[in-house]
């Protein structure tokens, strides 16, 4: 048959799809279904017939019809049409297959029943028998009958896919008669026909019947969820038979057959002959079984478990011990699928059969007299999980802890009764030897869990801290992280009572050994004593009884806070939670739970809006206390702990009644008021026999004034407005005080009431722009951060409201001072002006997507007008803010490209201070721009530059090259060479060469070494960094060029050459530490040097002059007594140049240049290294206490270890550059080779500078030379 051609199908679709499914397939098969489609389609054509589906599916069934009335028809043709047959079912109405029903279903036997149909041709026939089927609704079942009986009858024919389609449709017909009377009758025919092979098999085996039987347990697999309780009930009955046989391919089917079965909500399964069955297959478990039976025996342990009890809750309790040591016989096998699969078993099931009423029998058992006599079944589970601790489980604890840490938690406070022995067990395991147990964190998770469902009360019953032992080596200090982390719902009665008497007695112990001498036992019962008091922080943890018991803890709290300082934090942050976690449930505050971990999932559980408003009572009725305490404790306290003093008293501000922080705040201000006269009258004072006294009393003033102001601040959340306007009063006079301390104060206090009260700003408006311009010229340096502060609520606030022009004239000046603070000297301040920047430009995120962008432009319009300020600094500091908003807001890059002309025409100024702002937001741009918009712009950036760098007085080349590598980068070569004049293409061609062997480089490094720099890299350009952005290119490349050196040459130290530098004056000299990098024989950068850089190659060529060093004493032969022994010399007293040295060497101080040189010469500077390593370490090891005066080698010591000798480690090893850590390895090599050359010398030989090893090296260098 000749297929027609496309074009002149173009109107027949379905002809066009069947081609284009097969078209380009190199089936054999697949061919000819589109030559049948083709033939078909013309032949429709010829006759002039439409080209429908309908037509289609007539002219199919005719070909068919008549090609199987011959008597030996063509296979290949038969399965073609069968599989057009298929795809135009699909197409046809059902309509009109019922009505062609008979008609079609003969043509089906008949095709499938031919000797001629292939494989392909068998299922595409299935197919459109299981099509019928399903179609047909509302008939009787003699009509369907035939047709299900022929596809059964293809259940065990030996062609897998004509086997495993007849299996799919029989799983189609079984799904759709499931609400249907034809669902009876069709289960029936399944069951007879494996019963029928069934009986045969046990009668006469032999192998086509076991196979044929495991054919139907695969269609049973799918078939079984979807069949009539009758027929389920009689199959599975002979399932227990069939695994009575024990063959592991038959067990595996049925276990696979249930575990779909029990999975699928639909079928009925009567309980009893599943938990028959469930129970035969957890017994049949044993050493020899497979890991893949074991894995399927627990997946159906768990789904048929959780089947029955659904069904039947009291059949399966019984049967729950089966089941658990079942389970604990998969997990011991050693399989990890297994094991997997017997772990999420047992969660499960503990999850969802164990209840309260299984736990309520356990409970009254083991109380009554008889418990231990007859277990109950939730304390034979308890039993069966405990042998899970047991050493034969020793290769799963980490699992055996996952299961019991679910048990705990499921018994919750019922733990205490029925998992006593567990917890024992595991406490006995905390003792074992790390080197024999690797799952401690595992260990102490599972006891943090115990800890956390039964309470910390009954779980320190089981396990006491035994803190009266003699030997506290003996008492469970190991419990004291668990207790911290895993507290929950405890009871702050309990740690009054019992808790806080234990530290009262280790303070007493502390102080008693103290005076007795036993210092350091005195620190370890002092950590001890605040260990004890930090558990009130996890007892404060959504405690159970706040409300009862807080009367009795709340006189021990500020007795701590006035007696002990160092209990503050301790105090402060437990009564932070308890406030804080009462205010989010009063607040109805809803968290999603994946956000929440379990501990406050459990708290949640506890907590409600009635228990949170009884907390937030009885803790408003001592607020008042606590203000007191609080405060009190705040004026003697330390930077360390201030702040947490102050946020604890914003919390219980936040409770308090309003007349409590009415009352206290008055009293503040009253002393605030009495005290700031004082101030004034001691500043003012003449006298000069009173100036200390004056100044002793104006320092304590201040600090009370300092004092003062915080607390007043911290009170902001229980203040009105009338209070915020004394505060305002109050704090006036301060933003000019000639005190800098005082004055930052008030600006923090300012910043507060704006961030607290929404109305004040609104209110003050006026008054408050007029201040801030008032009080500028007093602005002292220590204040200047909090200002800007003050500054940014300001801005945001008139830029938001659009207010009037004379509003934003000021608030024009506040941004330009905020400009300015980009280049203030304290490094602070200079960071806070950058993030307002960054905030303002955030601010107006709140607003619709058009309006967002428009505010932002304004905003940034409004920082470019400092582009026309009269002073260089102005003007750099403008380009930088843009710099730094084109780099926040990719909204903005369009418009910096706008003062990109303003931007090369500066560059022109010849200012430093403009180029390097200007090229760092050139730089910015070209990082931050997509490569469409900066081709765009491509060719002015370009011409800028170069235009800009014909100057031979730039001193900013190395920047420009860095900017157009940047280019090349991201636009390409091609691309930049287009726009690169031509008198700068040798640069172009420089750069070139330099990418091409970087890449070559970093291809040669190793994995390791590109994995580590790949990370630094992205670590540190994720970030704003102005530094980097805006740095002086000469002076970056100077430190990295002796950086480098220092790295591979391994002879002079990092600290010696930053010590040279800077005894290096000027810029010349800086610029002399340069060498040529060719030098270097071990460079790992391999960069060549720039020749096209005059001022560079001249620096390069400077350093590379011979330095003349001064001859080190360390560098002289060994001094060798008369008996022939060595005499060392301890390195730390050093040698005393003699004068006749000075005299044999005249030249060393001739030259002034060559004086700092030779100062810092080699070996010198490996001692300052030593020195400076040892002052910050506080010790080094020299070996000298095993030196003898003797002998050469080492003595043994009474009481001492034997003689050892260490090097120690380079901090360059951790480095994430890998010429740091190559250059480290290469010292450790070095100690490894030197091993035979010190083999028999003293330690303190061994590590002395002067060492043999080193001097001969150095003796052997220098006969080389002379010869």
């Amino acid at each position: 048959m000749a297929v027609a051609p496309l074009e002149e199908q173009s109107g027949d679709e379905f002809c066009s799809f069947v081609i284009s499914q097969f078209r380009n397939a190199k089936n054999e098969h697949h061919l000819h279904v589109c030559a049948a489609i083709g033939a078909m389609s013309q032949e429709l054509r010829d006759q002039n017939l439409p080209l429908t589906p309908l037509m289609y599916f007539g002219a199919t069934c005719s070909s068919l019809d008549r090609l199987l009335s011959e008597a030996d028809p063509p296979g290949h043709l038969l399965d073609a049409l069968l599989a057009v047959l298929t795809l135009v079912v699909g197409r046809t109405s059902p309509a009109v297959l019922k009505s062609k029903y008979v008609y079609l279903s003969e043509i089906l036997v008949r095709a499938l029943r031919a000797k001629a149909t292939g494989v392909n041709g068998m299922v595409a026939g299935l197919k459109v028998a299981s099509r019928m089927l399903v179609m047909m609704e509302n008939v009787a079942w003699e009509d369907l009958s035939q047709l299900y009986c022929f596809i059964v009858g293809y259940i065990t024919d030996g062609r897998a896919k004509v086997r495993k389609r007849s299996h799919l449709c029989l799983r189609d017909a079984l799904e759709k008669f499931l609400a249907a009377p034809l669902l009876a009758p069709a289960s029936e025919i399944i069951k007879n026909d494996f019963e029928r092979r069934y009986l045969l098999l046990a009668g006469e085996a032999s192998s086509k019947g076991a196979e044929e039987v495991l054919y139907i347990l695969d269609a049973l697999k799918i078939c079984l969820p979807y069949m009539a309780p009758k027929s389920l009930t009689t199959i599975l009955k002979y399932f227990k038979s069939l695994l009575e046989w024990g063959i592991p391919l038959v067990t595996e089917r049925i276990t696979d057959a249930l575990s779909t079965l029990c999975l699928n909500p639909r079928g009925e399964i009567p309980p009893e002959i599943l938990l028959d069955l469930l129970c035969f297959l957890a017994k049949s478990i044993s050493d020899d079984s497979s890991a893949d039976s074991m894995t399927l025996i627990a997946r159906m342990l768990d789904a048929g478990m959780k089947r029955v009890f659904s069904v039947n809750r009291e059949l399966g309790v019984g049967k729950l011990p089966i089941i658990f040591s079942a389970l604990t016989e998969t997990l011991g096998s050693g399989h990890e699928e297994a094991c997997v699969a017997a772990l999420a078993a047992f969660k499960s099931l503990i999850e969802s059969c164990i209840d309260e009423r299984l736990i309520k029998q356990g409970i009254d058992n083991t109380t009554s007299a008889t418990g231990k006599n007859n277990p109950t079944v939730i304390e034979k589970v308890c039993a069966t999980l405990d042998k899970l601790l047991d050493y034969q489980y020793e290769a799963v604890w980490h699992m055996s802890f996952q299961i019991v840490s679910t048990l705990f938690e499921k018994l919750g406070k019922h733990s205490s009764y029925l998992l006593e022995g567990t917890l024992m067990n595991l406490a006995l395991m905390e003792k074992l030897p790390d080197e024999d147990f690797a799952y401690r964190k595992q260990l102490h998770e599972c006891i943090g869990m115990a800890l956390a469902a039964m309470g910390p009360d009954d779980f320190l019953r089981i396990l006491p801290l035994n803190l009266d032992v003699e030997d506290l080596s003996a008492a469970n200090l190991w419990l004291f992280p668990i207790l911290k982390q895993h507290t929950v719902c405890g009871q702050l009665s309990y740690f009054t009572n019992s808790i806080l008497p234990m530290a009262v007695e280790m303070k007493v112990f502390s102080d008693k050994v103290k005076q007795e001498g036993k210092l350091q036992l005195s620190r370890s019962v002092d950590g001890i004593f605040y260990s004890l008091w930090s558990l009130l922080l996890s007892f404060c943890n959504y405690p159970v009884d706040t409300a009862e018991s807080f009367k009795y803890l709340e006189t021990e709290l500020c007795t701590a806070l006035e007696k002990e300082s160092g209990l503050c934090g301790i105090v402060c942050s437990s009564l932070q939670i308890l406030i804080q976690q009462n205010k989010k449930v009063v607040g109805r505050k809803e968290y999603p739970a994946a956000e929440l971990s379990p501990l406050e999932k459990r708290g949640l559980a506890v907590y409600n809006e009635q228990v949170a408003h009884s907390n937030l009572r009885i803790l408003k009725s001592y607020a008042g206390k606590f203000l007191h305490a609080l405060s009190e404790a705040y004026a003697s306290s330390s930077k360390d702990i201030g702040g947490i003093l102050l946020e604890t008293l914003g919390e219980f501000a936040s409770i308090a009644e309003k007349k409590v922080v009415s009352d206290f705040f008055k009293a503040k201000m009253l002393r605030l008021l009495k005290v700031t006269p004082k101030t004034a009258v001691s500043l003012n004072s003449k006298n000069s026999d009173l100036m200390q006294i004056d100044n002793a009393t104006h320092v304590a003033s201040s600090m009370e004034r300092a004092h003062l102001f915080d607390v007043a601040a911290s009170l902001l959340p229980g203040l009105d407005s009338k209070e915020i306007d004394l505060l305002f009063v109050a704090i006036k006079p301060a933003l000019e005080d000639a005190d800098g301390m005082i004055q930052k104060r008030a600006y923090k206090v300012l910043t507060l009431i704006f961030q607290n009260s929404n109305d004040f700003v609104s209110r003050n408006l006026e008054k408050l722009l007029r201040l801030m311009v008032e009080v500028l010229p007093s602005c002292q340096l220590p204040a200047k951060r909090c200002r800007l502060d003050c500054l940014f609520f300001l801005i945001v606030y008139v830029l938001k409201e659009g207010s009037d022009k004379s509003r934003l004239s000021i608030t024009t000046s506040f941004l330009t001072e905020i400009i300015l603070a980009l280049k203030e000297v304290n490094k602070k301040a200079r960071n806070r002006a950058y993030e307002i920047l960054v905030q303002i430009g955030h601010a107006f995120e709140e607003e619709e997507e058009d309006h967002k962008k428009e505010k932002l432009c304004e905003f940034f319009n409004m920082v470019a007008g400092g582009l026309a300020g009269d002073t260089p600094h102005m003007i750099s500091a403008a380009v930088t803010g843009l710099a730094r908003l084109a780099y926040e807001f990719s909204d903005l890059v369009s418009a910096a490209y706008n003062v990109l002309p303003s931007s090369f025409l500066l560059l022109q100024r010849k200012n430093k201070e403009i180029i390097k702002a200007n090229l760092g937001l050139i730089k910015v741009l070209v990082a931050k721009s997509q490569v469409e918009g900066l081709q765009t712009h491509l060719r002015s950036m370009v011409e800028g530059l170069l235009k800009w760098q014909d100057s031979t007085r730039s001193h900013f080349k190395a920047k420009v090259k860095l900017l157009l590598e940047m280019l090349v980068k991201k636009c390409g070569i091609d691309a930049v060479r287009e726009v690169m004049p031509e008198e700068h293409m040798k640069l172009l061609t420089n750069i070139r060469k330099l990418q091409e062997r970087k890449e070559r480089s970093h291809s040669a490094k190793s994995v390791d070494g590109r994995s580590v720099l790949s990370k630094a890299t992205t670590t540190r350009m994720s970030r704003w960094n102005h530094t980097k952005i805006f740095s002086d290119v000469e002076e970056t490349e100077s430190l990295r060029t002796v950086h480098r050196e220092n790295s591979t040459s391994g002879r002079q130290s990092k600290g010696s050459s930053m010590l040279q530098l800077k005894r290096s004056g000027s810029k010349r000299t800086r610029r002399a530490a340069k060498g040529l990098q060719e030098d270097s024989f071990e460079q790992l950068d391999d960069e060549p040097l720039d020749l096209l850089d005059t001022q560079r190659t001249r620096s390069a060529l400077r350093s590379t002059q011979p330095v003349k060093k001064r001859m080190d004493s360390d560098d002289d032969e060994p001094q060798i007594d008369s008996d022939g022994r060595m005499i060392i010399i301890d390195g730390s007293k050093g040698k005393k140049v003699s004068k006749k040295q000075n005299e044999e060497f005249p030249d060393m101080d001739t030259d002034g240049k060559s004086d700092t040189r030779s100062h810092l010469s080699a070996s010198s500077m490996r001692s300052q290294k030593r020195r400076k390593t040892s002052d910050a370490g506080g010790w080094a090891y020299t070996g000298k206490e095993y030196a003898s005066k003797k002998a050469g080698g080492d003595v043994k010591r009474k009481d001492k270890l034997e003689p050892y000798a260490y090097w120690p480690l380079d901090r360059k090893m951790l480095s994430r550059r890998p010429e740091h850590r190559a250059a480290a390895r290469k010292g450790m090599a070095s100690v490894a080779k030197m091993t035979k050359k010190l083999e028999g010398e003293s330690v303190a030989n061994a590590l002395s500078v002067g060492g043999l090893g080193f001097k001969k090296t150095k003796r052997m260098a220098g006969n080389r030379k002379k010869r």
